[in-house]
């Protein structure tokens, strides 16, 4: 049978980063068949403007040219046909990151939001894709979760099906030469694909994946201990410096430094390799957790527009608050180790002033033009859903603890939005996190949430835990500060971010000043940790720095860095 939606995509001009795409549909809407590409990618909040990179773009029914008409800035209108209507259009991809498309001599790996067209309409028709292999690359492999027709084999180029335009986008395909490593996970069995140079020791990387994994699925099933898919895979490009990841049905794409991965004899868990054990982690909980327990908004997600929630602190922050207490769960680090990690993500938020002006409700709905459009003021002004979210999950999770006398936990909570939402696919709406709080732990947590989620409060993380017998070790500095985040500008010290109430910004320095002299010296790094190691509070230093092309003195007065130093230890 011939299918309804067919895409035929090439890596056409690796040199030029072009992929070339052919949608075929076969019954086009009798008025003129709308199509558009997505605006953003679920996961990434924020207006990416995929059909920006394309190219050019056609249409034509049965050899005869069809006019399109462009309705806005990602939506086309074909003229009225019988079908079958044929597009054809270029995409320009060099983008390396998990969230658009790449392409050169080396591999191409692309999402199908930024390559797919949404034929408008058809969403639930079966969508088929044909892979052709480049001209330049016989030993080219594919590596993607999206199923294979049966005359496909896996790993080839060929045929691959979804059932549906939303099934289809969220499935990512990596094309090249690359790393294939396996492992099974209660029974489902796991593919790690790793792109770029790396020395990477694949059987010790499988071995801790297997037994994160193993821990998470038992987490949400653990009588039947059934993952959510049949297959996973872990698409990771390993390149010289990056970090970051993206959530998928049945996979996930994952960038990172080579440095990140483990190699053969590495002693330990060295704080990079715990680092990617946690993206990875943090992607996989994510299988659960905002793939398929979403926000009612969600369902569906509206790919030409913003899609708005107070809830990602709950969806992104609860994630953040599991992905390293899963490594510490599953044995991949020690318990030290973990309170290391929450120590880290205490003292970074307690850093941020602008915890006490924005709320993680009001962060998450603000996700599309501020957390992802964070600029130089961000520390002062946003608050992020991802880290002040965990720290709401552990205050929460203490609560229920202490509240219902180690009956119910956080756990309890997440296995109830999986059996009542997530498995039946009903979206969790905006005011029902409450109620369904309360309905299976008894305790009512209004007043938390009003404090800690949609006000600005700091959860009492000191007291609570105390009380599970966490040491709060709170250190003040004597260290000086300019209360300035730097980088380096021709060797200069440049001021890249410029904290509220510091000494700085009292002095009127401003972020993108770059710094010429320190009392007369060259305002170099290794100068400014030296002044700054021998000046007392108060002590006043001349600072002479370029705004733009003009250069300004300013007289700075010291001050101690007010910042506190959370250190977390088990009391013995």
């Amino acid at each position: 049978m011939t299918p309804s939606i067919h895409y035929t995509l090439t890596a056409a001009r690796p040199a030029a980063h072009i992929f070339t795409v052919t949608c075929t549909i076969q019954r086009p809407a009798a008025e003129g068949q709308r199509f558009a590409l997505p605006a953003w990618i679920p996961g990434s909040y924020m207006v990416r403007e995929f059909a920006r990179n394309i190219v050019t773009i056609k249409a034509h029914c049965k050899g005869k040219p069809v006019l399109l008409t462009k309705l806005d800035k990602h939506t086309w209108q074909a003229a009225a046909c019988s079908g079958p209507l044929m597009l054809e259009y270029e995409i320009y991809a060099w983008d390396l990151s998990v969230r658009s498309a790449h392409l050169d001599q080396t591999h191409g790996f692309f999402n199908g939001s930024s390559v797919f067209l949404q034929v408008l309409g058809q969403e639930n028709q079966p969508h088929h894709i044909t892979l052709q292999r480049p001209a330049h690359a016989t030993d080219w492999r594919i590596a993607t979760a999206l199923r294979t027709t049966p005359g496909t084999k896996r790993y080839a180029f060929g045929d691959y099906i979804a059932d549906s335009y939303d099934e289809l986008i969220d499935h990512p395909v990596e094309m090249g030469r690359f790393t294939l490593a396996h492992f099974s996970a209660h029974g489902v069995p796991h593919d790690v694909v790793i792109t770029g140079m790396h020395d990477c020791d694949t059987a010790r990387l499988c071995a801790d994946l297997k037994r994160i994994c193993e821990t998470q699925i038992a987490f949400f099933e653990p009588r039947a201990k059934k993952a959510p898919m049949d297959r996973y895979v872990f698409l990771v490009t390993a390149i010289g410096e990056g970090y970051g990841g993206l959530e998928h049905r049945a996979s996930t794409a994952l960038i990172c430094s080579r440095n990140d991965l483990p190699y053969t004899g590495m002693d330990g868990t060295p704080s990079a390799y715990r680092n990617f054990l946690g993206l990875c982690s943090h992607e996989y909980f994510h299988s659960w957790n905002v793939k398929r327990i979403k926000p009612a908004t969600f369902l569906p997600y509206d790919l030409t527009r913003e899609n708005y929630t107070r809830l990602l602190w709950l969806f992104e922050g609860f994630t953040a608050y599991y992905d390293d207490l899963f490594l510490l769960r599953s044995g991949c680090i020690t318990p030290q180790a973990y309170l290391d990690l929450l120590s880290k993500t205490i003292n970074g938020v307690l850093r941020g002033s602008g915890r006490k002006k924005q709320s993680v409700a009001d962060s998450s709905f603000d996700a599309w033009i501020k957390f992802y459009r964070a600029d130089e003021n961000a520390p002062n002004t946003l608050v992020s859903y991802y880290t002040k979210g965990a720290l709401i999950a552990l205050a929460l999770d203490l609560t229920l603890r202490i509240e219902t006398h180690g009956k119910h936990s956080l756990d309890t909570v997440m296995r109830a939005l999986w059996n009542r939402h997530g498995k039946k696919n009903i979206g969790l709406e905006e005011d029902g996190f409450a109620a369904l709080v309360r309905d299976v732990t008894g305790v009512s947590i209004q007043r938390f949430l009003n404090a800690y989620v949609e006000g600005t409060q700091d959860p009492p993380l000191e007291q609570l835990l105390t009380h599970a017998g966490i040491h709060w070790q709170a250190k003040k500095s004597d260290a000086l500060s300019l209360g300035v985040k730097t980088g380096i500008e021709h060797g200069l010290v440049k001021l890249t971010q410029v904290l509220d109430d510091g000494a700085a910004q009292r002095a009127g320095l401003s972020a993108g000043d770059v710094l010429v002299a320190l009392d007369g010296l060259k305002a170099t790094p290794d100068v400014l940790a030296q002044l700054l190691a021998r000046k007392r509070v108060g002590d006043k230093v001349e600072v002479l720095a370029y705004r733009r092309d003009e250069l300004l003195r300013f007289i700075v007065t010291l001050r101690r860095d007010v910042a506190p130093s959370i250190k977390l230890e088990f009391v013995l």
